[in-house]
C-alpha cells in the first residue's frame, strides 16, 4: 500500500498495523541531534546562577530531549517526500515505509505536548514556553516554511538549535541572562559553516530534492566564501561566554584555539575547490566543527560542574 503525503509524494507504507519496531520510532527522534540538544541543555542548567536539584535537573533534561525528539519526528513527517529523494535520508522510517506518515505526526505531537507539560510541572512556565517555542520554530518556521523557500534556511533556522541551552538555563533559574544568550550566539553562528560544509558535498542530494541550499542556489564558490566569513565572525563570538562570565579561563583557552582552528579549516575549504580533495576538505571542516562545539560545551560543563561540586561539599 502506498501513502501520499501533504506535499504530494508517494511511497510505501507499512502493510500491517504494528509493523514498525521500537527502533523505527526511536529513529524518528533523530537520536544524534537529541543527544547534542541534551548536551547543550546540560550546559545551560549548570550555567544558571541558581543550583538545580539533581532530580529536577534530570527531569528537565529528559523533557528537553523528548521535545527535541518530537521536533525531529514532525520534521520527518513533513519532509518525507524530499527525504525519499535523498541518498542520505531515504532510509528514514517514513520514506522507507516502516512508519506511516500519520503515525509519525501523531507520535511527534504527543511527545511535544508531553515534553512541554512535563517541563512546566517540574520547573517553570518560562522554560516550558521556551521549549514550546523551540519546537514550533523548528517544525513550522524552519521545516515547513524556510527549508524549501530560501537558501538562508540554515541561517535563520539555526535559532532552533541554539535555544536548548537557553531552555536549560531557564529551567534552573526561571529566567534568561546575557551570559546564556552569548552561548546562544555561539551556536547560532556555528550552524551555517557547519551545515554548509556538508551541503557542499551533498549538493547533488539537495538538488534532486529541490531544497534551495546555498551551494545549489548561489554556487559552491559563494558557499565557500560564506563559510569563511561566518567562521571569522564565529571566532570572536566564541569568546563572549567568557567575557560575560559564563565561562572561565579554561573555556577562554578552548574558545581561542578552537576559533583559530575553525578559521584555518574554513580557509582550506575556501582554497581547495576541485574534485575529491575539495569534498574531503569540506567533510573535514564539517567533522571539526562538531569537535569545536562539543569542546566548548564540554569545557563549560566541566568548569560549572566543578564549581557545583565545591559548593555542595562546602
Amino acid at each position: 500500500m502506498s501513502v501520499t503525503t501533504q506535499n504530494g509524494a508517494s511511497f510505501a507504507s507499512p502493510s500491517i498495523i504494528g509493523d514498525a519496531t521500537p527502533g523505527d520510532y526511536f529513529a524518528l527522534l533523530k537520536p544524534r541531534v537529541m543527544s547534542l540538544v541534551m548536551w547543550t541543555a546540560l550546559a545551560g542548567l549548570l550555567c544558571a546562577p541558581t543550583p538545580v536539584n539533581p532530580i529536577v535537573g534530570f527531569a528537565a533534561l529528559l523533557a528537553i530531549a523528548v521535545g527535541a525528539g518530537a521536533a525531529g519526528a514532525l520534521n520527518m513527517w513533513w519532509d518525507a517526500d524530499i527525504d525519499a529523494l535523498m541518498a542520505r535520508t531515504r532510509l528514514r522510517p517514513v520514506p522507507d515505509g516502516r512508519v506511516a506518515p500519520g503515525e509519525a505526526r501523531a507520535f511527534g505531537v504527543t511527545l511535544a505536548l508531553l515534553a512541554v507539560v512535563t517541563l512546566a510541572v517540574t520547573t517553570n512556565l518560562v522554560a516550558a514556553g521556551l521549549l514550546a517555542f523551540t519546537i514550533f520554530f523548528y517544525v513550522v518556521v524552519y521545516t515547513m516554511w524556510l527549508k524549501r523557500r530560501t537558501p538562508m534556511n540554515i541561517v535563520i533556522g539555526g535559532a532552533a538549535g541554539a535555544l536548548p541551552p537557553v531552555v536549560g538555563y531557564a529551567a534552573a533559574s526561571g529566567g534568561v541572562g546575557i551570559g546564556i544568550l552569548s552561548l546562544f550566539a555561539v551556536i547560532f553562528f556555528w550552524t551555517p559553516p557547519h551545515f554548509w560544509a556538508l551541503a557542499l558535498v551533498k549538493s547533488g542530494d539537495y538538488a534532486r530534492a529541490g531544497v534551495p541550499m546555498l551551494p545549489n542556489v548561489k554556487g559552491a564558490a559563494r558557499t565557500r566564501t560564506e563559510i569563511l566569513v561566518y567562521s571569522l565572525i564565529l571566532a570572536p563570538i566564541g569568546l563572549t561566554p567568557w567575557l560575560t562570565g559564563l565561562g572561565g579561563p579554561l573555556y577562554a583557552v578552548a574558545a581561542a584555539f578552537g576559533g583559530i582552528a575553525m578559521v584555518v579549516m574554513a580557509a582550506r575549504v575556501y582554497r581547495v575547490r576541485d574534485g575529491a580533495a575539495a569534498n574531503r576538505t569540506a567533510m573535514q571542516m564539517f567533522g571539526f566543527s562538531i569537535v569545536y562545539l562539543f569542546t566548548l560545551v564540554a569545557t563549560l560543563i566541566a568548569e560549572r560542574g566543578a564549581v557545583a561540586v565545591v559548593h555542595a561539599i562546602g
